[in-house]
């Protein structure tokens, strides 16, 4: 603001002294001191707004530079994720191709068996084993084994 020395004011103050007169000085120095105090709530004033903006402005700024970060981290994510996903993709696709590569290689070089019959191991219902029909026993030399002991 501006810089008023003692020697100025009182100067000022002879002026008015002499301008004004006695009888009218202390009206005159309650108008100017109004005047002066209004002027400086005014300059006060202006001056807290100019500070309110110059943080609003600031606070936007970090707004925005805070968003183009979360942005850029958002995209950094999605892309990393859709790599892993085409990554994966083609790992499937890969092993797909390979059990469906084995399994035409066995297709063709495995030739179908005949499915066994079920009855194969059973007796007909209407036969009867006989004595016949059970393998014979072999047979022991007698001569030889009381020979053989003696």
């Amino acid at each position: 603001m501006i810089e008023i020395s003692f020697g100025k004011l009182l100067l000022l103050a002879i002026v008015a002294l002499v301008v004004l007169g006695p009888e009218k000085l202390p009206g005159a120095a309650r108008t100017a001191g109004a005047l002066i105090r209004r002027m400086r709530n005014g300059w006060d004033s202006v001056r807290a707004e100019v500070e309110r903006e110059i943080q609003a402005e600031e606070i936007r700024r970090t707004l925005r530079e805070t968003a183009e970060t979360a942005r850029q981290a958002q995209d950094s994510v999605r892309d990393g994720i859709r790599g892993t996903a085409e990554q994966w993709q083609g790992e499937v696709k890969s092993a797909h191709d390979s059990v469906r590569e084995v399994i035409a290689d066995a297709r063709i070089t495995s030739t179908p068996q005949p499915a066994p019959d079920p009855n194969e191991h059973m007796l007909p219902l209407n036969k009867v084993p006989t004595p016949v029909d059970a393998a014979p026993e072999p047979e022991t030399d007698v001569r030889n084994s009381t020979h053989d002991r003696g």
